[in-house]
């Protein structure tokens, strides 16, 4: 019997391997690989998809409805991805390994929308539903396993319905429609720092309105569950709003933020199974706060916000280490309070 030898076999377009059709054997020695779209070759890495997107923001003297996204694993200015479907800033932000979410906001009015993007795309959002109240002020970050993404509703005592800051409210991220409750905080508050083991939803930090009080509480829930967050911990440093969350499932990283008129560029880590305080992981390159985070299950990257002017960079840390963050890249505009995803965060089995 003959051999047979194919070395190179791709569709038209050079894309992709043949389909083949019925029942095939193959036997002997010679292995056969099939070539992979090259749109499939960023998840071949056991799990480690990584792409982060950005959306919204505040450039004065409006809200944004511009996307960005970077691979995390490599280093590179962001490249455009595409628009919210509204103008938005403060925004909430879940995602699941395929579906990002971004919800409520300021346009300038406060907002109700909910709208989703597939990850892998660079299309835009569409829309998704919408919450049980209009609100603005979470930004909260991923929290969110593959399922269930949970949204802090922030809005301060200025906005309508004061009575609901520190309200929670989920989704189910595959599915198209409107939030259901889901409890409330331990602590009223909003602008807090916000990461998820892929059980776990915590939330740091923060600004209670009716006190105008700022907060080092940490409290968690439980993701798939309903009701009022547990007591954590608190982070090492002074109570603040606008600091942002990020990790791996094992550990979560809040960074930076604002106790006016002191902004801060410290980072703290906390292991996410356990409850205790956050202990000191590091700083950014400078004073930030109103950032958006993108994680991998081995990196963490921190985009724009205000340093006091707004900013375009793009920085990162190696979550399982300790040490200051470096240059990653920038973003396509400088703004601040936009909000970041990715489908490979802390919440998604990796």
């Amino acid at each position: 019997m003959s051999e047979f030898r194919v070395n190179s076999i791709t569709n038209q377009d050079g894309s992709a391997g043949p389909q083949v059709c019925g029942v095939s054997t193959f036997s002997g020695k010679s292995g056969v690989q099939i070539p992979i779209s090259s749109s499939d070759f960023r998840r071949q890495d056991g799990g480690g998809r990584g792409r982060g997107i950005t959306g919204g923001g505040f450039v004065s003297p409006s809200s944004q409805n511009v996307m960005d996204f970077i691979e995390i694993a490599t280093k590179g200015n962001a490249q455009d991805f595409g628009d919210l479907t509204v103008i938005l800033r403060n925004i909430a932000t879940c995602a699941s390994s395929t579906r990002g979410i971004f919800a409520s906001g300021q346009s300038p009015s406060v907002s109700d929308v909910i709208c989703f993007t597939t990850i892998s795309s660079s299309g835009g959002a569409n829309d998704f539903g919408s919450l049980r109240t209009a609100m603005t002020n979470s930004n909260d970050g991923v929290l969110s396993d593959n399922t269930r993404g949970i949204i802090l509703y922030g809005g301060p005592t200025s906005l309508p319905h004061p009575t609901i800051q520190g309200t929670l409210d989920f989704i189910t991220i595959p599915t198209t429609g409107d939030s259901s409750s889901f409890g409330e905080l331990s602590v009223a508050r909003r602008h807090t720092a916000s990461m998820a083991s892929p059980t776990r939803g915590v939330f740091a930090t923060g600004k209670n309105d009716t006190t105008s009080t700022y907060l080092k509480v940490i409290d968690f829930v439980i993701i798939q569950t309903q009701g009022t967050a547990v007591t954590f911990g608190e982070v090492s440093t002074n109570g603040r709003e606008q600091s942002v969350g990020a990790g791996n499932k094992t550990r979560g990283l809040i960074a930076c933020g604002l106790e006016n008129p002191t902004p801060y560029q410290s980072i703290d880590f906390i292991t996410l199974a356990t409850e205790g305080n956050g202990q000191d992981f590091g700083d950014l390159s400078g004073n930030r706060y109103g950032l958006a985070s993108m994680s991998s299950s081995t990196r963490a990257t921190f985009a724009a916000g205000t340093t006091p002017s707004n900013t375009n960079s793009i920085e990162f840390v190696t979550i399982a280490t300790t040490g200051n963050a470096s240059d990653f890249g920038d973003l396509t505009v400088a703004r601040t309070v936009p909000q970041g995803l990715s489908d490979a965060h802390g919440g998604l089995a990796q």
